[in-house]
This record gives structure tokens, C-alpha cells and sequence, in this order.
């Protein structure tokens, strides 16, 4: 498991270049996620929830379908930093996506998960500090990543094998023409499904005497971050991950972290917290993240996060917030306040 990074999003110079090709000034932008008007000027980093309120500013403002793919369409390769631009000098389509699932942690608390089983490759990806679903601009632009980052490097068209979104619209015409295969919606998770064989295409642009001087670099400051990375944070993605496919328990996490259980209890016990508490907390932000969905029924909610029974869940919630889940959406979602 990789060591979770602060909760800092930096967005770089290209990026608010790509939103005034756009059409749209970065102070406009700015304005409707209610941010800093000169943080495009600052080069500051972004919290997760403030960079989410961009994407969702940058929808509101284009009203385009779609959008977070023509960006990263229109993006140029040579501007991306050098934790991303790593991957398209690498020796194959595989190892161009290990180096960006490895260095993204440094400029994003955005965790790419890939992996392989029978012929088929799947990726998702965890916002560590999210307390909230991913805004769906946001998911196209991780999607559309990958895929430009194989067509390129490659040269030739690669195609999905299938394109799984959480959300249950709008279902777009232009996603199927982009990706060239099945899109799915109302999916249990947002992945991006490839085909193994794809993966072993080469980059004809591999650059290893360029990854000699980037990979130790990038690698040095991993270490930094590792060094310095809360194992409390780790398990809270771990939770958040195993949650819906059940209750994890203690054994569990520490395998996935690889690490004995009485390591991570001390662990964890010597960052001031427990682990009781910590799933308290994934199921809190898991379960709000769920209920920002207004197509998950409420009792579906609860069997994601665990609980035997909607009634438990209902109890358990109502001692974090002080109101029911529904009272809590309509409170958070109909933009109407509603009595406890």
C-alpha cells in the first residue's frame, strides 16, 4: 500500500491555460467555486474539496458534456510535470501506467489503483481526503489520462474494454465515440477496463537515458513523502476501499498494508487514535460521499458501508450528524434547510 499524501492539489500553469482555450478566464472560474481571484496567479496548491468545487465551477460554466475529456485532448504532452511526464517516455504501455499510479502521489492525494487478473487490467482511483463523490469532470479527466497516454505514446488507437461511471448520466454520445467501447452507468464504482495484451505495446518514444535523470528524483522525494506519511491515513483509504465488499477487520488491513496486525495497532495507537475510531470515520465519509448521490437508496447505503442491518446504520448516523440520512441529503442537496 502506498503512503498517502497530504491533502495538497497542485495545479499546474497548464492547467489554466487549458480553461482559457476554453473559452473560460481562470478569474471567472475562480469566482463561481468561490476561490482566491489570483490563486491561478499564485501557483499555491488546492485543498481536495476546493479543487472538486473547481470541477464542478468548470461544469457549470462550459455546459458541455464531456469537457474534462476535451481538455485533456486538447493538452499538450511537453507541459505536464515531471510526475506524469515520466510515464510517457516509458518503455510500454504497462510500465507507462505503474510510473503515473507511482509518481501521482506527489502532486495529488489521488490514488490510482491498477491491477491484473485474467487478461483484463482495471483501474480506479481513491481521493484520499474526499468527503464527497468525485465530480464527473474529474473522472473523465482520470479516464481520459490513461487512455491519451497509451495513444500517444503508442501511436496507435487503443481502446478500453469497457468504461464503468458511478453516476447515472448524462449518457453523452460522445463517450462511446471516444473511448471506442461499452460505457456503463450507474456502475458500482468508476474504473477504466483494458485488455492486458494492450498493455504490452511499446512507447516508440521510450526515453531511458530521460527516466535515468527524472526516476531517481521522483523517487527521492516518494521516500519523503513516505517518510512523513500518517499510517492512519493509509488505513482510512483501505477501509473506504473494503467497506462495500464488507465489513473489513483488523487482520485484513494490516495485510493489505503488509504489515503484521500488532504492528499496526501500535502503529496506529501511537498516532493518538484507534482503530474502532478510524472506521468510524471511513464509514462517515464514505457514507456521506454515497448519500451526495441521489440515485443510491439510502438502505443501499448502509449495506456499503458494512452495516448488517439499515437500522443500525440509521442509529449510527444520526449520532454523527444529529439527523437522519434522507433529512441529512435533503438538508446538503435540495439547497432548502430542513428542521431536525
Amino acid at each position: 500500500m502506498s503512503a498517502s499524501p497530504a491533502d495538497k492539489c497542485k495545479l499546474p500553469h497548464s492547467f489554466w491555460q487549458l480553461v482559457e482555450g476554453i473559452g473560460i478566464p481562470p478569474s471567472a472560474l475562480l469566482r463561481q467555486a468561490r476561490l482566491p481571484a489570483g490563486l491561478h496567479l499564485t501557483g499555491q496548491f488546492v485543498s481536495t474539496a476546493q479543487y472538486f468545487s473547481l470541477m464542478h465551477a468548470l461544469e457549470a460554466l462550459s455546459r458541455k458534456p464531456g469537457i474534462g475529456i476535451e481538455l485533456m485532448e486538447r493538452a499538450d504532452t511537453s507541459v505536464h510535470p515531471p510526475s506524469s511526464l515520466a510515464a510517457f517516455y516509458a518503455r510500454d504501455y504497462r510500465d507507462g501506467l505503474e510510473r503515473l499510479a507511482r509518481f501521482k502521489r506527489l502532486c495529488t492525494p489521488q490514488l490510482l489503483n491498477v491491477s491484473e487478473a485474467d487478461g483484463v487490467c482495471t483501474i480506479t482511483a481513491d481521493w484520499v481526503y474526499a468527503t464527497e463523490s468525485e465530480p464527473a469532470i474529474s473522472v473523465d479527466v482520470t479516464f481520459a489520462t490513461l487512455i491519451e497516454l497509451g495513444r500517444r505514446s503508442t501511436g496507435q488507437l487503443v481502446r478500453p474494454r469497457g468504461v464503468e461511471y458511478a453516476r447515472h448520466g448524462p449518457k453523452a454520445r460522445l463517450y462511446e465515440t471516444y473511448f471506442g467501447s461499452p460505457v456503463r452507468y450507474g456502475a458500482p464504482r468508476n474504473a477504466l477496463i483494458l485488455d492486458c495484451a494492450d498493455l504490452d505495446r511499446p512507447f516508440p518514444g521510450h526515453n531511458p537515458e530521460l527516466l535515468e535523470m527524472l526516476t531517481p528524483a521522483l523517487g527521492a522525494a516518494l521516500q519523503e513523502l513516505d517518510a512523513h506519511a500518517a499510517i492512519a491515513a493509509q488505513v482510512l483509504v483501505v477501509l473506504k476501499r473494503s467497506l462495500p465488499s464488507g465489513r473489513p477487520d483488523v487482520s485484513d488491513v494490516a495485510q493489505q498494508l503488509g504489515m503484521s496486525e500488532r504492528t499496526l495497532q501500535r502503529r496506529i495507537t501511537e498516532e493518538g487514535t484507534n482503530f474502532r475510531d478510524l472506521l468510524i470515520e471511513a464509514r462517515k465519509d464514505l457514507g456521506r460521499r454515497l448519500l451526495s448521490d441521489a440515485a443510491v437508496p439510502v438502505d443501499e447505503v448502509a449495506y456499503l458501508l458494512g452495516y448488517q442491518d439499515a437500522t443500525s446504520f440509521y442509529r449510527a448516523f444520526r449520532e454523527w450528524e444529529g439527523l437522519s440520512p434522507s433529512r441529512w441529503r435533503e438538508q446538503h442537496f435540495s439547497g432548502r434547510p430542513m428542521p431536525n
